[in-house]
């Protein structure tokens, strides 16, 4: 009887996992994307996603491994005894003020006489409406407030998830304090060796007014009644903060606030220096001074503030709390992943000292001449050239189109979904400095920069050149990264390189940057209601691609948008009544404000590992700011750069080879064909099932996956090829209405 006890006892098909719900809730408590929990486990994070969502369930040895994850997790983080439909708010928290705000600008003294009494930061929760984008409010134990807040002009204070908190400051002095002391804001740390998040106060125009800030940074605005030297104003102007003397400055330094070197700008960053390891900064995004780039955060600007507010901390827990534009949030990501330093043991002593952190970037590294940029230090005297790994821009010779494709009807646009960020998965990169090395043996394991000559290669003159930017063949030797050299191996020829700068020691550096970017888009797309697996219908990706493009440029004219509807033949959405119309419009607009956000932080991250130099005072070969930061690797940068560009190459060659197609032009990741139908699917090659042909472009909405980008009318491709006097490329302008793509940075 008892070994039939123990038997049951060890059957792992007897012990009960969670709810699919609830490892979701455990895995994002904790801070962890599906991509952790799956490494940790010897898995995928797809699997890890179906464990989630109920579709399957671990088998052993995984059962047991994964039940102690998420018996530990419960025990970290217990569920809130509430029901469902309560948890769909924040609870309320009460937060113990430690100090007053109104007396900031009063001194020690004056802050220590007042009574709590007088202190009025309550955290309320409404009812909330239904969450538009997402359903975490981004709240933790330490931070009960989410990682931001959207203060409007009455004084409340929005955050996410539906919290709303009462604000008493009038200064920005005061705002700080309280943003620190009693507003219950910031974000956990995303490494263990890494720091918590610094509170987000976002000011709306009417905050601002509340402040004593100026509405814009006119100089008008700055200096009231006042006449400004012009290079004064100049300065202003181009810096696009406040002056040193301005009267906010002023209240902040008498208060023992100190600003970076940005100013108080756009992106203002306050702070006191680290005191007994205590760090006291705050964040501010000033929205009527264009915090918000409208390339990349859209409109978002124009929103009330409880749905900024929501939309913002979707961002901020699935991303990272704004810490600038969208390419400073991009490149704070990589270092908040991978910290550059870790507590390590002094032999000599046994205390804790800093210490390097395996597989991060630990220190500023000058690159290697070909790598820096024409006005780098290192570059003066160098006269062998530089790398050019660019996105590739390139139109096909109108020559080289044939009759067949002439006398189609359409021209077809393909997009890769976040090209960068899926040729950033399982990069090595190099984490040392470069090494210098003569007639060396290639080995496309190791990262670096190669001198060889591709210029004997002919390959097919209907297809970019893949080893320039440009599309054009080489014209001699050139400097190359290894993605680049790797591919000509791969289309079958001896690379002999003449020269190189090799780095040893080399990692996947960017992959918790990726899983993490590529989680967040996932999952936003998710939302739309967009099918995002490999194996998701591609007709059915195509129509709810469209119901969601239709939606979330929708003007509000219910009349267009249903006719809109009838002409897609969107009978789902036909059927909605108006209220439930327009709220489904608001939700595909704001989940595409986040989308836009995201593939922003992907491409700036990207282009500021190669951040130019700033300001009129430049001189070419002198040190700027940014190449004092272990993430200034123009190295990196061009990797990623050569891979995503060969990866397309690789693409448009196997859509040749299956069936016998060209482009015809080509910017970054968009691709323009000659198509019989306005849909995909007429152009690419397919299977027998009639999907797509794998290794050709597969649609779907996960990164490196393609999508419609646009459909014109081929005479149109036709007349840009035979532009006079010089041709103009198809794929800068398919989208229509003479748009121009992002090319990366």
């Amino acid at each position: 009887m008892f070994e039939a006890v123990d038997a049951l006892l060890n059957d792992p098909q007897a012990s009960r996992l969670p709810a699919p719900a609830e490892r979701t809730r455990l895995r994002e408590a904790a801070g962890l994307p599906p991509s952790a929990v799956a490494q940790a486990l010897a898995t995928t994070a797809q699997t890890v996603r179906n464990w989630e969502n109920g579709r399957s369930e671990p088998r052993p040895p995984r059962r047991q491994a994964y039940q102690r994850l998420l018996e530990t997790w419960s025990e970290r983080f217990p569920a809130p005894a509430t029901t469902v439909a309560e948890r769909t708010a924040v609870p309320a928290v009460a937060v113990p003020p430690r100090e007053s705000v109104a007396a900031v600008e009063d001194g020690p003294a004056s802050e220590a006489s007042r009574s709590s009494s007088e202190r009025s930061s309550a955290i309320e929760t409404p009812v909330p409406r239904d969450n538009p984008v997402g359903s975490s409010g981004g709240g933790s134990r330490c931070f009960p407030s989410g990682p931001l807040a959207v203060l409007d002009g009455d004084g409340t204070a929005y955050g996410a998830g539906g919290v709303k908190l009462r604000c008493p400051a009038t200064t920005p002095a005061q705002l700080v304090a309280w943003a620190l002391t009693e507003s219950g804001l910031g974000s956990p740390r995303l490494h263990r060796f890494g720091r918590e998040g610094d509170p987000l106060v976002v000011l709306t125009t009417g905050a601002a007014e509340r402040l004593g800030l100026p509405g814009t940074l006119r100089d008008e605005d700055l200096h009231p009644g006042r006449r400004l030297p012009a290079h004064h104003v100049d300065l202003a102007r181009r810096t696009q903060r406040l002056p040193e003397d301005h009267r906010v400055v002023r209240q902040l330094r008498k208060a023992k606030w100190e600003l970076t070197k940005r100013g108080f700008g756009p992106w203002a960053r306050i702070y006191r220096p680290v005191k007994d390891g205590r760090r006291q900064c705050v964040q501010l995004a000033i929205v009527p001074w264009g915090a918000l780039d409208e390339r990349f955060w859209g409109d978002a600007a124009t929103l009330p503030a409880p749905d900024l507010a929501r939309v913002l901390g979707v961002y901020a827990v699935r991303v990272l709390t704004p810490r600038g534009s969208t390419a400073v949030t991009g490149m704070e990501l990589m270092t908040a992943l991978r910290p550059p330093s870790r507590p390590v043991r002094d032999p000599a002593t046994c205390a804790w000292v800093s210490g390097a952190n395996p597989g991060a970037l630990t220190a500023a590294v000058d690159p290697a001449p070909p790598e820096a940029t024409p006005d780098h230090p290192v570059a003066e005297g160098w006269t062998k050239g530089f790398l050019d790994e660019e996105a590739c821009q390139w139109i096909r010779p109108i020559e080289t189109v044939t009759d067949e494709e002439l006398v189609q009807p359409y021209a077809v646009g393909l997009d890769l979904t976040t090209a960068f960020l899926s040729a950033a998965s399982r990069l090595d990169v190099g984490l040392s400095a470069p090494v210098h090395e003569n007639r060396p043996r290639f080995d496309k394991r190791t990262p670096g920069s190669w001198y060889v000559d591709l210029s004997g290669i002919d390959l097919d003159p209907r297809l970019p050149n893949p080893f320039t930017s440009c599309g054009k063949r080489p014209e001699g030797p050139a400097w190359y990264a290894t993605p680049t050299v790797a591919y000509a191996q791969e289309l079958g020829h001896d690379v002999q390189p003449i020269e190189a700068f090799l780095r040893h020691e080399s990692g996947p550096y960017l992959d918790p940057w990726h899983d993490r970017l590529r989680e967040a888009y996932v999952t936003t797309v998710a939302e739309a209601g967009i099918p995002v697996g490999k194996d998701a219908d591609e007709r059915a990706f195509l129509a709810a691609l469209a119901a969601h493009q239709m939606l979330r440029t929708s003007t509000g004219d219910l009349g267009a948008l249903r006719r809109a509807l009838q002409d897609a033949r969107l009978t789902d959405l036909q059927r909605l009544d108006d209220d439930r119309l327009l709220a489904a419009v608001q939700r595909h607009r704001e989940i595409g404000i986040v989308l836009s956000a995201i593939k922003g932080t992907v491409k700036g991250g990207i282009g500021k590992l190669r951040e130019r130099a700033q300001g009129v005072g430049h001189r070419d070969f002198q040190r700027w700011p940014a190449l004092n930061r272990p993430t200034w690797r123009p190295d990196i940068r061009a990797a990623v750069i050569s891979r995503a560009r060969v990866n397309m190459h690789r693409k448009m060659a196997n859509v040749a080879k299956a069936g016998g197609r060209y482009p015809l032009g080509v910017l970054s990741d968009c691709v323009v064909y000659a198509a019989p139908t306005p849909d995909p699917l007429g152009v690419l090659p397919l299977t027998g099932s009639g999907r797509v042909l794998p290794g050709t472009f597969r649609l779907g909405a996960a990164p490196g996956l393609a999508k419609p980008e646009g459909v014109q009318a081929m005479l149109w491709a036709v007349e840009l090829l035979e532009h006079s006097p010089q041709p103009l490329n198809p794929a800068r302008h398919i989208k229509g209405g003479d748009s121009v793509l992002d090319e990366g940075e």
